[in-house]
């Protein structure tokens, strides 16, 4: 049975991602661990396991495994790992209503948009490419140490909502490039 008590202990489908993983809550994570981690969890809650159990225990099980799921993309990808961080240390990201940056990030972000309008081939996208794809490297170190050595959840929040701004803008360069080479 997958309840308390059973495969995961003490665990509820409402622990933290990091609980359910045994894993500390850090910015910074071993892949491997976490893939590890998530393996070892899906073979005690695959419902497969729970096929001869009543309907309650597979419905649970199914449960399980969607939470496991859904839990093991969080922790994989940086920036939704670190904007799940700072929600749970009080401090939402909430992009849709909380669009404050620093005067200079949008000055850049001005300047970005500028340039990838004016781009007319591709060695120029790939250029910005280039540049977001450091851009982006910078600003998840700098969210490693504002989450893992400062414990500044503000600053965190703040450096997540422009890294959502970074991948936003990388979508729109790939989809840029794709219509050049479509043309």
């Amino acid at each position: 049975m997958v309840s308390s008590g059973g495969v995961l202990g003490s665990l509820t489908l409402a622990s933290s991602d990091f609980e359910l993983f045994g894993l500390e809550p850090r910015f910074q994570l071993n892949a491997s661990e976490l893939d590890l981690q998530w393996k070892q969890l899906q073979k005690q809650v695959h419902p497969d396991h729970f096929s001869s159990q009543g309907a309650a225990d597979k419905r649970l099980a199914m449960q399980w495994s969607v939470r496991v799921n859904e839990a093991y993309q969080r922790l994989k990808h940086p920036l939704r790992r670190a904007a799940y961080l700072c929600e749970l240390n009080g401090a939402p990201i909430r992009a849709e209503d909380n669009t404050a940056m620093p005067p200079a990030f949008l000055m850049q972000q001005m300047q970005w948009r500028e340039e990838l309008d004016e781009a007319t081939d591709a060695a120029a996208i790939e250029a910005l490419q280039q540049q977001m794809a450091l851009e982006k490297q910078l600003l998840l170190q700098q969210c490693a140490q504002a989450i893992d050595n400062r414990s500044d959840w503000a600053q965190a929040a703040q450096t997540v909502r422009a890294l959502m701004f970074i991948e936003r803008f990388e979508h729109d360069l790939d989809n840029r490039l794709e219509r050049l080479d479509n043309n």
